[in-house]
């Protein structure tokens, strides 16, 4: 465990944890900490806020999720129950919200699928949990809720200079097997992703260009720990996102949003829990580090 001497604990652990609703919605926060504000309820948005920053910053907005994906194995077909992107032509129930302590969630459903969504303000960031239950017969191989964490203001990063990730051998820049990026005109780099390997093989091709007209770099080599770090302008803040299972890592850099998106096989009748947390702490990379590896002991 940390000692409170090496690194600044965003939030505090009282009691006097606050929850609101206000003209912004639904909101919850601790003295001195973080704050988490619902943007929008019918498509579930959040905004984390450091302490200091004004409601009107557009701070790290999570897309929460920003859609639900599996196959089905019943004809061995994607399908997405759930994609932010087509809003009214979703088969869902809209979300019914909470608001208790130091949590936010709600219940949604998509056909004969229920599930939870839950962000927990924590003593060093925000957890993520999404509860799956499956009522149908129809089963869901590599089901995901995948959680766009968008690191808008004070951590962008459209360069890739301050964005990290570990190898067995320590942190590297994501993107420094692209070194032409710093030097390249901004519309021949964007739109891309940067994605690297966890337990997934890593790609034959490391530049490809897909029909999207997206370009994805691929890092040579796979990393060794499951998360995806950037450091704010300043270098005094870390935003780091994490799950215990995951394929790969990645980042769409014209958002610097982080993705570290779970995922389970969801056989029908089964419940399944998928987790991540995003970090938002004061401190350096090898604090970081340490909490991750005392969060994979779990």
């Amino acid at each position: 465990m940390l000692a409170r001497s090496n690194i600044f604990i965003l939030l505090c652990f009282s009691l006097a944890c606050n929850s609101q609703v206000n003209n912004s919605g639904l909101s919850i926060s601790q003295p001195g900490g973080l704050r988490i504000l619902v943007v929008q309820k019918d498509y579930p948005l959040l905004k984390i806020l450091l302490p200091g920053q004004s409601i009107s910053d557009r701070g790290i907005e999570v897309e929460f999720p920003e859609h639900i994906t599996g196959v089905n194995e019943k004809n061995n077909q994607v399908e997405h129950l759930y994609l932010t992107t087509a809003r009214n032509q979703n088969k869902r129930t809209l979300p019914v919200w909470h608001v208790e302590s130091n949590v936010i969630r709600y219940e949604t459903s998509f056909g004969q699928i229920e599930m939870t969504a839950t962000a927990e303000l924590e003593k060093d960031g925000v957890g993520f949990i999404y509860k799956l239950t499956n009522h149908s017969d129809t089963s869901f191989r590599n089901i995901q809720a995948v959680t766009c964490v968008k690191l808008y203001s004070v951590f962008s990063d459209t360069m890739l200079e301050r964005t990290y990730v570990h190898h067995a051998d320590g942190f590297d820049l994501l993107a420094s097997e692209t070194p032409a990026r710093l030097t390249m005109p901004l519309q021949k780099w964007l739109p891309c992703r940067y994605l690297v390997s966890y337990t997934w093989p890593v790609p034959a091709k490391q530049i490809e260009k897909g029909s999207d007209s997206i370009t994805r770099y691929y890092k040579s080599r796979k990393v060794d720990k499951p998360f995806i770090a950037t450091f704010s302008h300043d270098k005094k803040w870390i935003a780091a996102t994490y799950t215990k299972q995951t394929g790969n890592l990645w980042t769409n850099p014209e958002r610097s949003c982080q993705h570290a998106d779970p995922a389970v096989n969801l056989k029908g009748g089964e419940t399944k829990i998928l987790e991540l947390k995003t970090f938002i702490v004061r401190g350096n990379l090898e604090q970081v580090l340490e909490m991750v590896n005392t969060e994979m002991k779990k």
